[in-house]
């Protein structure tokens, strides 16, 4: 390694973070407000001082290589830790203000981030949000997303990632549809069973259970409709088209108001964690950091 100069800029570090958080050139560009030539130039300068690849390119792609990675991983928290720091400065002396851009599912949004957003802006007016509804599971962050909110197990990435909570998983059905066709006694006789099937969970045809006496079984389920949307699946129970497995909290209005029935009580599914994934990268901004502190806060006083 050479002595620190050009290919050492921090300009050049936070191209690199970049790139990796997004995938490609184009996409850091946008990101970091800069040309995707001075991109280029910022990834070739670092790998140059450096003398070891970092990134392979192909025609859309960026992946970084095992060196890459191993440095991407050491550095993103120190160039966080120095963009948190600037970031806490200025707050002291101006406050917090400019804008959030939250990725979530539709569900999740309305019940848990709307309410916090309110509790936010009463504390930090000046902060406005951007929320983009979105059921798909991705391990990217678009442009603009500041945070992304997921729901289930996380793949291998190098984002960053916080668990901010646990969602307890119910099986439900309408009156209609356990009138007519029964109510399963046991997770193996909903093999029998019509089970709506959200194609874009993780366990989607397969339900895992675990007993009262600590075993667990795992039934593979199918049904009249799958849908990829959790609204869908909620609408299409409460219309008596099969059984549902979803986070309490989508059904909790149905199940107190009487139209819909929680079914194999005895029995539990394995619960949901909640992470809050944003880029490791230098720019996290202070008002980001700090809804997410108080969303966490929220969720743990209204999930126990």
């Amino acid at each position: 390694m050479g002595i620190p100069g050009e290919g050492a800029r921090l300009e050049n570090y936070e191209a690199f973070i970049a790139i990796v958080d997004t995938g490609n050139l184009t996409r850091a560009a946008a990101r970091l407000k800069r040309s995707l030539q001075s991109i280029s130039r910022s990834l070739t300068a670092l790998e140059e001082h450096l003398g070891v690849e970092l990134v392979r390119r192909t025609t859309r792609l960026a992946q970084p290589t095992d060196a890459g990675l191993a440095f991407y991983r050491r550095i993103s928290v120190a160039l966080n830790d120095i963009a948190g720091a600037e970031a806490d400065l200025r707050e002291v002396t101006r406050g917090l203000s400019g804008s959030i851009g939250i990725a979530a599912s539709a569900f999740f949004a309305a019940e848990y981030l709307v309410p916090a957003i309110l509790e936010f802006s009463k504390l930090y007016p000046a902060v406005e949000f951007d929320l983009r509804i979105s059921e798909t599971f991705t391990d990217s962050v678009s442009s603009g997303v500041d945070v992304m909110i997921r729901i289930g197990r996380l793949p291998a990435s190098p984002l960053k990632a916080r668990k901010i909570a646990s969602l307890r998983r119910v099986v439900v059905a309408s009156p209609a549809y356990v009138a007519q066709y029964g109510r399963p006694e046991s997770p193996a006789e909903l093999a029998h069973h019509s089970c709506i099937v959200r194609s874009s969970a993780q366990d989607a045809k397969a339900w895992t259970f675990h007993g009262p006496d600590g075993t667990s079984e795992r039934v593979a389920v199918s049904g009249k409709v799958t849908t990829d949307n959790s609204y869908v699946v909620k609408h299409a129970m409460l219309s008596g088209l099969g059984i549902a497995v979803a986070p309490f909290f989508q059904f909790r209005e149905a199940v107190e108001a009487g139209h819909a029935e929680i079914l194999l009580g005895d029995f539990t599914l394995p619960q949901i964690p909640v992470h809050a994934v944003w880029p490791a990268s230098p720019k996290s901004p202070a008002r980001v950091r700090r809804f997410v502190d108080l969303l966490e806060q929220r969720l743990k006083k209204e999930l126990t």
